[in-house]
């Protein structure tokens, strides 16, 4: 349950899901000698553009000893005039270096776009009566909530409209959609300034209105009780980190609200969730390397929490209800690819666990689906995710669903009903969009609900994936999916753009995304590299890619990048890299070791300057990443920190053309690590390549909100990777 997922902006250009890191910049010591200016930003003497240069205010930096001398800390006041006028300088020359390819972009971008099958919605499910559904309107940004009673062919609930609500917003994200059980209210979460900061309101949906209700700070969701009038929601300190569980009752003051949990220890975080069964509201804690659960009766808010099991180092669980049982998800007893055990509800500590399913040193549990008949289980193989049927009463019968595909992902879908026997679930794979089955776990019949239109003339035929395995330093194999168009010639001459995140155990699946065709639909190869500190090959793959191991890491995406050159896909010439957040800091360390490797590479949302903010307990969420990447107040984690943060070992040699994208309101990355960043690299670099920041001034972490206006961003990205492989087409 991590904190972080990759933002949008750049998941735009990646996959669609998937989402990483931490948090922002600022530290201890002081000691500050003032410099003077920041010189204007272009020439009017010269047809070239100038880039900015930021002013140097040196700050000593003292910690075990070591002092570091940071001359850009001064840009962490995101209110400082100075500080906006340096990130509006550097938008103004990332435009007059990229105005050669304005046609290009708005082109970019129409196709895009054009792509999207403009009056759309997602397939319909089905709880309490009602079918759910979300859908877009022709030139909308954004979607419209919607419901139907008993049948689709009844007349249309539209319990949300987020295009009125986000009328004269620069920004609007809408999130936590939670109808009441009587059917008759909404509760919705509103974030208009992208920190992630949800403002809850509810909705009578018999009659319109709004509610006067306003619960500010939250994380957007609000939980129901079954009196239909109680919610349990998520407040968070000024860090942003989810610290406190509030009781709320409609029609009263939330000043009025009662706390029902306080997480006090500042490296766990806090949630609240109901089990499917609706029986049980839920109150979870965790951090990376451990869990602990409360539960209260749904019809009884007012109850004193119980504990499932107490929090131990180490011993990491998960839980849901099923029956008389409560099935929990864990890694207890050395079980480093999880495990599934049950326990009764009234007898909850570790003593008490049954295994239901066992451990297997080949096979990640991801994750299952309980129903009254039939137990799936979403497994992790091979780097690839599989669904395996298991029915209760005969367990000889277990069978794995038929996928057909080299690379591909798949998941467990929405799946409201306990008594249903047809699993719903996602497919996509590198060529094929966005697909929704129902799969009869009687019959074993696929019904096909939806592949995602693609509008225009896109074939998935004319193009091809592949699974490749490049072998790192220490003889590891790395899983590269790859995809392009068909009749690729493996002449060494492809323009190939590399992506990867590797962290926080989140794995990046080969899925489509029709923006990518702009790439592929010019001769790009697009790889995913699946490196250590991800999932995809299980727990290990993530234990061996964080703390003291984060370099494993790196240079898996070195040796994928070598692989593709040895193999004649690419050459350093043709070959680009992209990450964000978590894969931004990924970034920053492969061009500080292997500038040499890549023409181009884009940086989005870039947490760069490891040390400093990881000293840092008032950025959000660094408390809960020590277990991610060490402790620097610990001297062994500080040092080892201290030999990858890009940001410290920028040093006097050439780099790559690099994009650096932000957003000015990041909850994750704070803007001032790119921002810092690029001007260290400005002052320290001795090639003449392009280096470009670009400061989204109304987004955070996500990006530009809304369904069409992210793919401006897009645009510049492919644009930039474009101009650089001398497609100006």
């Amino acid at each position: 349950m991590k904190k972080l997922k990759p933002a949008a902006a750049y998941v735009g250009t990646l996959l669609s899901a998937s989402l990483v890191v931490g948090t922002g910049c600022s530290t201890s010591n002081t000691t500050t000698a003032t410099n003077t200016t920041i010189e204007q930003t272009e020439s009017t003497a010269t047809a070239e553009p100038i880039p900015p240069v930021a002013k140097k205010v040196p700050k000593e930096l003292t910690t075990h000893g070591d002092t570091r001398i940071d001359n850009y800390y001064w840009m962490n006041q995101r209110e400082d005039p100075e500080v906006i006028a340096y990130l509006n300088a550097e938008n103004d020359y990332t435009k007059s270096v990229m105005a050669d390819t304005e046609e290009l972009q708005e082109k970019l971008f129409k196709e895009i776009v054009g792509r999207i099958k403009q009056t759309d919605e997602s397939v319909p499910y089905k709880k309490s009566g009602y079918f759910y559904y979300t859908r877009f309107e022709a030139g909308k940004e954004y979607p419209v909530y919607a419901r139907k009673k008993g049948t689709m062919e009844a007349a249309e609930e539209v319990m949300l409209n987020a295009n009125q609500r986000a009328e004269g917003l620069g920004y609007y994200a809408a999130a936590g959609m939670n109808v009441s059980p009587n059917n008759n209210l909404l509760a919705f979460g509103e974030d208009t300034v992208s920190r992630r900061q949800y403002t809850i309101r509810f909705k009578n949906l018999q009659t319109g209105e709004l509610l006067p209700d306003r619960i500010p700070n939250t994380t957007g969701a609000a939980v129901w009780a079954n009196d239909n009038k109680t919610v349990f929601y998520t407040m968070k300190d000024p860090s942003l980190r989810s610290y406190k569980i509030f009781r709320h009752t409609l029609g009263t003051p939330s000043s009025q609200d009662k706390e029902v949990y306080h997480e006090a220890d500042e490296t766990f975080g806090t949630f609240v969730y109901k089990t499917k069964s609706d029986k049980y509201i839920i109150i979870g804690s965790s951090s990376t390397m451990a869990q602990e659960y409360r539960y209260v009766d749904a019809s009884n808010p007012t109850a004193t929490l119980k504990v499932i099991q107490p929090r131990e180092r180490g011993l990491e669980y998960d839980v849901d209800h099923f029956g008389d049982s409560f099935y929990i998800r864990t890694n207890k007893d050395g079980a480093t690819n999880f495990k599934l055990m049950k326990t009764p509800v009234g007898k909850t500590t570790k003593e008490n666990w049954k295994e239901v399913i066992a451990h297997r040193p080949d096979t990640y549990l991801e994750g299952t689906e309980i129903f009254k008949d039939y137990l799936v289980l979403q497994e992790r193989k091979n780097g690839l995710t599989q669904l395996r049927i298991k029915k209760w009463n005969d367990p000889k019968t277990d069978y794995y669903v038929d996928f057909g595909e080299e690379a591909y992902t798949a998941g467990i879908s929405i799946n409201p009903d306990f008594d249903s026997k047809v699993l719903r679930y996602s497919y996509s794979s590198l060529t094929t969009p966005s697909s929704t089955y129902d799969f009869n776990m009687v019959t074993k019949e696929k019904t096909l609900l939806k592949e995602q239109e693609v509008v225009g003339d896109f074939d998935k035929n004319n193009y091809e994936s592949k699974r490749v395995y490049a072998t790192a330093d220490d003889g590891t194999k790395i899983p590269v999916s790859l995809v392009y168009r068909k009749g690729l010639k493996l002449d060494g001459n492809n323009p190939t753009l590399l992506y990867a995140y590797g962290s926080y155990g989140i794995s990046m699946n080969p899925g489509f995304n029709s923006s990518r065709l702009s790439l592929l639909d010019r001769g790009f190869v697009y790889a995913i590299a699946h490196i250590r500190g991800g999932q995809e090959m299980g727990r290990q793959w993530y234990e061996d890619g964080k703390m003291m191991k984060k370099k494993n890491t790196f240079t898996d995406f070195i040796d994928a990048s070598e692989f593709l050159i040895d193999q004649k896909y690419t050459n350093p010439d043709k070959l680009f890299a992209q990450g964000g957040s978590a894969g931004g800091l990924l970034m920053g360390a492969v061009v500080n070791m292997r500038p040499e490797l890549y023409k181009g590479v884009h940086a989005a949302v870039p947490f760069v300057d490891v040390v400093t903010t990881m000293l840092d307990t008032s950025i959000p969420l660094t408390t809960g990443e020590f277990d991610e990447w060490g402790n620097p107040a610990e001297k062994a984690a500080y040092d080892y920190m201290l030999s990858y943060s890009p940001y410290d070992n920028v040093e006097a040699k050439a780099y790559p053309n690099m994009l650096v994208t932000t957003g000015l309101h990041d909850s994750q990355v704070q803007y001032f690590e790119p921002a810092k960043w690029v001007a260290k690299l400005r002052e320290m670099k001795t090639d003449d390549n392009l280096l470009l920041l670009q400061t989204n001034m109304e987004a955070g972490h996500g990006g530009a909100s809304g369904r069409f206006r992210p793919y401006r961003e897009t645009a510049l990205q492919y644009a930039f990777f474009l101009k650089l492989a001398g497609i100006n087409e």
